[in-house]
């Protein structure tokens, strides 16, 4: 492996450049670690233990029992290969039976935190959890965890948590004395959008949740978390702004939807939007 005290800094920048582009913004571990290697030892282990064949299974293929022979000697590839991912289905199942098991928030997060049927959760570095009062009857759920959250480990850290905690102030509330939660648990790699199947598996975690807090009123942070329940495809300018009824374990709860503070960070002029679907949010919650 070629050390980084090899490269000129002007090779050094073009590596951290190509490492950000693709999504890498911290080191997992303290120490490089060669995969390559690993890879090799894995193969080279698997190999050596493979059994080897028995005494009646080397006959020469002139015997009369050469066919059977040669079909018992044949290599046994399907024994060697790597355990298939949990079919996708077969991952919802298990979702949707590990959310239904938990009878409180606490055990729904133990729950979530032992599940490995999605596939976000072995590249991120934390489960992310609802934070703050779950007996407010007020829950503002965003889209999907971001790098920040991902490092701190809560819900709506770094910039755009400043950003929340500045809409919420506004109109009264802190984050403290509501329920913060995202629709999924772990980041997506580079924050893409999560996969409709991953979503799939994740909406029992996010259905349980709500239905064991019970809020009475629910807002909806950015365009995914929208389209997740509101059953629609628009983008989020088209979906902000109106309250809906969500069906969750048997009632109804209103939800209305805005702009994410990400959003905001990066067109402040979409500010003014955000501002009158916080008010419509808090004219709700003041009446019920």
């Amino acid at each position: 492996m070629i050390s980084v005290n090899d490269l000129s800094s002007g090779e050094l920048a073009a590596l951290l450049h190509f490492h950000a582009d693709a999504g890498v913004e911290w080191l997992i571990e303290e120490e490089p670690v060669d995969r390559f290697a690993e890879f090799e030892a894995i193969k080279a282990a698997r190999r050596s233990a493979a059994p080897a064949p028995r005494a009646e299974e080397s006959r020469p293929a002139s015997s009369p029992s050469a066919p059977a022979a040669q079909q018992r000697h044949a290599p046994p590839e399907t024994a060697q290969r790597p355990q298939p991912a949990i079919p996708d289905g077969e991952a919802v199942q298990q979702a949707r039976f590990a959310a239904e098991g938990a009878r409180t928030l606490s055990e729904l997060r133990t729950a979530i935190e032992g599940f490995n049927g999605c596939n976000l959760k072995h590249s991120a570095r934390s489960t992310i959890f609802a934070s703050g009062d779950s007996s407010s009857g007020i829950m503002v759920i965003g889209s999907a965890p971001g790098a920040e959250d991902d490092r701190e480990g809560q819900p709506f850290a770094g910039r755009p948590g400043q950003l929340l905690d500045k809409m919420l102030a506004a109109i009264g509330l802190d984050r403290s004395r509501i329920l913060l939660t995202q629709v999924i648990p772990w980041r997506p790699p580079g924050n893409r959008i999560a996969s409709a199947a991953e979503m799939d598996i994740c909406r029992p975690f996010i259905e349980r949740q709500i239905a064991l807090a019970e809020p009475k009123a629910i807002l909806l942070l950015g365009n995914f978390a929208a389209r997740v329940f509101f059953g629609e495809s628009e983008m989020i300018h088209g979906l902000r702004g109106q309250w809906r009824e969500i069906g969750i374990d048997g009632r109804s709860v209103p939800a209305i939807a805005t702009l994410h503070p990400q959003d905001l960070l990066t067109a402040p002029i979409n500010k003014r939007l955000a501002w009158n679907d916080l008010l419509a949010f808090q004219a709700k919650i003041s009446a019920v």
